[in-house]
């Protein structure tokens, strides 16, 4: 089963992003860092991560959008600033259609959430540092068997599952 690991808005840690990294670098297909790492575009613990500018990166080499496709999935990832994804997740999503994203991944709200618009699943890991609606300090797994069958997975940053935060689908078509 193909999975990504999702991290955002660790402002400025180091030894958190390396160790959620390390911590499941050989069970992942993929890595995103959703941005305001705070940490420069070559930086060790930056490394092996797709990873975008948030409004708190400095670094002009990060891009602003990536899309990636992993075992047939189509991501896109953001921060969101750009996007008033605090408002309303409709000009990111319009961004999603323009690009045949699956799976859209972004930060800048710190809130920990998986949602389902439209057979597109909008994913914001929370952050590992200053957590917002809640107390956890948190990153997500997405893992898939095809497009019926997709989970969401979130764990505070010591790697514990919060099992009442896990979110699974399907993005396949409604008949």
């Amino acid at each position: 089963m193909p999975k990504v690991l999702i991290v955002s808005d660790s402002h400025g840690l180091t030894e958190e992003v390396q160790t959620v990294k390390e911590r499941h670098k050989d069970e992942v297909d993929a890595m995103i860092h959703c941005g305001d790492s705070e940490l420069d575009f070559d930086a060790e613990e930056m490394k092996d991560y797709q990873k975008v500018r948030g409004n708190c990166d400095f670094d002009d080499r990060y891009p602003e959008d990536i899309d990636l496709e992993v075992a047939g999935m189509k991501f896109l990832a953001t921060h969101g600033h750009l996007y008033r994804i605090k408002t309303t997740l409709m000009p990111l999503s319009y961004r999603a259609e323009e690009v045949g994203a699956d799976i859209v991944c972004f930060g800048h709200s710190h809130m920990a959430a998986a949602e389902k618009v439209d057979n597109r699943l909008f994913i914001n890991p929370g952050s590992i540092r200053l957590p917002r609606g809640i107390t956890e300090k948190t990153y997500a797994i997405a893992s898939w068997n095809g497009k019926s069958d997709v989970k969401v997975e979130f764990f505070n940053v010591e790697g514990e599952l919060i099992p009442s935060m896990t979110v699974e689908t399907s993005l396949q078509a409604e008949e």
